[in-house]
């Protein structure tokens, strides 16, 4: 990928402000001991408040959901009964995130130079969130949202010794949507799963062509549902949030 001749041709271009977003609910969710992109949270399944969220917000464009293949019928059939209108398609995930994000990648019909990669478990995405990646990837190509964390790090070895304590003020902790010009993530994507690699997210993979990634102020309330304890936390999110609203 040649960076430098891309860099030099979209500088010359307006910057966009739509983008075409990838849901991922592919996942094996091992440690909340079931199938929580289907679980209920105030009458609404976790995986559709996740799309609602990029459904709602004027600056997307197409989605596709990525699922596991005894899924596929089911959020199929959730996109229809929610009236998630921008789904494009619902297709089958890889054997990592990152052949999964790859796959929705791929599968985005619409020529949108920018795309969102968002985790099918974070039901609490806010439009301002999204709103604010899109606009910084669009001049800077890469951002994702980011909060501080607010607990002293240590890193510890392979026999569980603490070896070290990072600086807490320049740790944080990395969420999603991440957003990306739609060519770069592409290709990074493509390079990372052709040789065999794979990441935890996909910032990791754009980073490794040596795209640099921009920071956006994330939420507390933007969380991953992975354990059962979770789904108790967003619980209480939904109840504070009625309250609020009441």
């Amino acid at each position: 990928m040649d960076l430098v001749a891309l860099y030099k041709r979209l500088k010359k271009e307006e910057p966009p402000l739509t983008c075409a977003a990838v849901v991922l609910g592919a996942g094996s969710a091992q440690r909340m001991g079931f199938d929580k992109m289907g679980a209920m949270l105030d009458g609404r399944p976790v995986l559709v408040r996740a799309i609602d969220a990029f459904e709602q917000s004027p600056l997307i464009e197409e989605i596709v959901v990525v699922t596991k293949e005894e899924h596929l019928e089911e959020v199929a059939s959730f996109c229809r009964t929610y009236g998630l209108s921008k789904v494009s398609s619902v297709v089958l995930g890889g054997k990592t995130r990152t052949e999964s994000a790859l796959a929705g990648v791929m599968a985005l019909k619409k020529d949108c130079r920018l795309t969102a990669i968002h985790d099918g478990a974070r039901p609490f995405v806010s439009e301002r969130v999204i709103e604010d990646c899109i606009r910084r990837a669009s001049v800077q190509y890469a951002a994702i949202p980011v909060v501080k964390s607010t607990d002293t790090l240590r890193a510890v070895d392979e026999n569980g010794k603490l070896i070290g304590t990072y600086d807490r003020e320049r740790v944080v902790r990395v969420q999603t949507p991440q957003v990306f010009l739609s060519e770069i993530v592409k290709g990074a994507l493509s390079d990372a799963v052709k040789k065999g690699m794979t990441f935890t997210d996909d910032a990791s993979a754009v980073e490794r062509m040596g795209v640099a990634i921009q920071a956006v102020e994330g939420e507390e309330e933007n969380i991953k549902l992975t354990t059962p304890e979770d789904m108790i936390i967003a619980q209480g999110i939904l109840e504070r949030r009625k309250a609020e609203t009441a």
